[in-house]
């Protein structure tokens, strides 16, 4: 095995122990509810001040990425998120918990900037949209198994040894990344300072890239908090199965829709240079009248397809935008895009979604409010279309 491979992989390894970890927090929710007394408030501020700091440290990380040799900081940001879900596992009050699940978001805002870049630079443009969707694959992967292996762990040993548990290969993993080699094209980025954020925000290219994230972002996060209790209120399923069934739902979507996405990119880009965009943009399309459908239907199997379609389509431009921030931003600041792109599809995008759903939904209905979600797609289509443009007039050519 050639050593890009051997990075490919391991990489992968710790980006599946980076959503195991993060997710599994909600599988424990009722034990830790019970444990600690806490209401359905104190337990969704849990989830919030993990992503608040993961949105705001990750700029400050991404600068500090393309400062140093980033297998360090890889490997560093792994062993000190596992430690911090180790330490969750010791608290003892609700103020330690909160402190805990934000130093977790420290840790993976510094891993997240920085392994995106450097894996994707490994591999030649050719084949990178399809490396970069495997890569993406650990989202819908891990965050099943933080799911599954969570609540079994919780169920069998208690919340705390679930967290005991996942830490140890987390760090384990990250200890192994520390004797990663540099990519050799990159270079001393001694001089990198916070004021290179402006070259980014001047990429037209890149801010529609990172806008077209956060639209599907928005539409997935909201689904994911929201369609589990459209199944309960319109079908009458049980929280259990309602859970379930969309858990598996999204999880089969994302290996489809993120392998797919990455093959058909890279196929595309031997005959256009805007092979990224017009896959972005198509499966943006695509997506909305399934969704649609979804909540038009009155029958519960042909919502669960529909939305399995949706849902699908929206995944296949993950890899591919992947691997265009990469082709589009300069390579000693990439990191810093990474980190521009995460702060952009999270705060325009889950981190605001479910509420804005919620707020719909008390006016209008729960069903008007998935509607809503699944329309906004068509900006992302256009977002995606304009994207290629400024490609072909600002990038196209220096790719080639």
């Amino acid at each position: 095995m050639n050593y890009s491979r051997r990075v490919l992989l391991l990489i992968f390894a710790i980006s599946l122990f980076n959503y195991i970890d993060r997710q599994i927090l909600y599988a424990v929710f009722p034990l830790i509810k019970e444990d600690l007394r806490l209401t359905d408030t104190e337990l969704g501020f849990l989830a919030s001040s993990f992503m608040i700091v993961y949105t705001l440290f990750a700029p400050f990380a991404g600068w500090f990425g393309d400062r140093v040799r980033r297998p360090l900081v890889i490997g560093a940001s792994a062993i000190f998120w596992s430690a911090a879900t180790f330490f969750s596992g010791l608290i003892k009050s609700y103020p330690q918990l909160i402190l805990t699940r934000s130093l977790v978001g420290i840790g993976e805002a510094g891993y997240g900037t920085v392994s995106p870049s450097y894996l994707a630079e490994w591999f030649p443009p050719g084949s990178r949209a399809r490396v970069m969707a495997f890569y993406s694959l650990a989202i819908p992967v891990g965050s099943a198994i933080g799911y599954l292996l969570g609540g079994w762990l919780g169920h069998h040993f208690g919340w705390r040894n679930a967290f005991f548990i996942v830490a140890v290969p987390g760090a384990l993993l990250g200890v192994a990344a520390l004797f990663l080699r540099e990519n050799p094209q990159k270079t001393d980025n001694g001089a990198v300072g916070m004021a290179d954020y402006r070259e980014l925000f001047r990429n037209r290219t890149f801010l529609l890239i990172a806008f077209s994230m956060a639209i599907a972002t928005f539409s997935v996060g909201g689904l994911a908090a929201w369609m589990p209790s459209y199944f309960v209120r319109t079908y009458g399923l049980n929280v259990a199965k309602a859970g379930f069934v969309f858990g598996a739902i999204t999880v089969v979507a994302g290996i489809i829709g993120n392998t797919a996405g990455g093959l058909l990119a890279d196929w595309l880009k031997k005959y256009t240079p805007r092979a990224y965009f017009i896959v972005g943009y198509f499966t943006f399309f695509a997506s909305i009248p399934f969704g649609l459908a979804a909540v038009l239907t009155e029958d519960f199997n042909t919502a669960i397809a529909m939305i399995f379609m949706a849902e699908t389509l929206i995944f296949m431009h993950s890899g591919p935008y992947h691997a265009a921030i990469v082709e589009v931003t300069p390579l000693r600041i990439r990191s810093m895009a990474f980190a521009v792109a995460i702060f952009i599809l999270h705060a325009f995008g889950d981190a605001v979604s479910p509420t804005i759903i919620g707020i719909v939904s008390d006016a209008s209905g729960l069903a008007v409010a998935i509607f809503l979600a699944m329309l906004f797609l068509a900006l992302g289509g256009v977002t995606s279309a304009l994207a290629g443009h400024f490609y072909m007039k600002e990038h196209a050519a220096k790719a080639r």
